[in-house]
């Protein structure tokens, strides 16, 4: 854990969580021309170590990698807001996914940010963190809404609104039917383990731990019929 000391009030107070120094170091290098605006308080280095950093520094927001080393950020977030519901967890990743997205808002992040954001918009948002609102990527909000309208016509793809991506609904399908992991590879032409990476995201999104599972949910709460 890295604290950084005291900040002034009006800035927002910030902490990075990240798998990754350098993209941590990037990202202070990025703000650094804003400390008036947002100042990084504090850092941690993969999932371990984030939640005593988070509970010890009690940031005004926090910026969390999505994918991360033996966790799911959008877990990880979940125990953030557990152990301080009011806590402020935008998510920041490389994919331009808006299923990642609504998985985010569904866990309760206040935001959803790519990479590739600019400095200044990047500073403008979490300001608005701060200030209570919810925010997602300019280069990714009009898509977000069209799938969300679409969605709320049902035009999508089953299990969209349990937050599977396609591929997955797609394997979902075919595991529902009882095809093995190896017929799913096959039929798909993809590999094995694809399949089973696939599968242990579906299972997460879920919420159940097995093929079993999967599949008496998917069936329950009508995915597939």
């Amino acid at each position: 854990m890295t604290n950084y000391g005291d900040t002034t009030t009006a800035a927002v107070r910030l902490v990075l969580l990240d798998d990754h120094e350098m993209v941590i170091e990037g990202l202070k290098a990025m703000l650094a021309a804003f400390k008036d605006r947002v100042q990084v308080v504090g850092h941690a280095v993969g999932a371990d170590r984030a939640v005593g950093v988070v509970d010890e520094l009690q940031p005004d927001v926090v910026l969390c990698d999505v994918r991360m080393k033996g966790v799911s950020g959008l877990d990880l977030c979940k125990v953030l807001r557990e152990h301080d519901p009011a806590r402020k967890v935008v998510m920041l990743s490389v994919y331009d996914d808006e299923q990642y997205l609504f998985q985010a808002l569904r866990v309760g992040a206040s935001g959803y940010l790519l990479k590739s954001i600019n400095s200044d918009d990047l500073v403008r948002l979490l300001e608005l963190v701060h200030d209570g609102e919810t925010v997602i990527d300019p280069g990714l909000a009009a898509r977000a809404a069209d799938t969300a309208a679409r969605m709320q016509r049902d035009e999508f793809w089953p299990g969209a609104r349990q937050g599977l991506t396609q591929r997955e609904s797609e394997i979902l399908s075919y595991m529902v039917t009882g095809f093995s992991n190896r017929g799913i590879a096959r039929k798909l032409v993809i590999g094995e383990e694809t399949v089973k990476t696939h599968l242990r995201s579906v299972y997460r999104k879920l919420g159940v731990s097995d093929r079993t599972g999967a599949v008496a949910t998917a069936l329950r709460e009508g995915i597939y019929q």
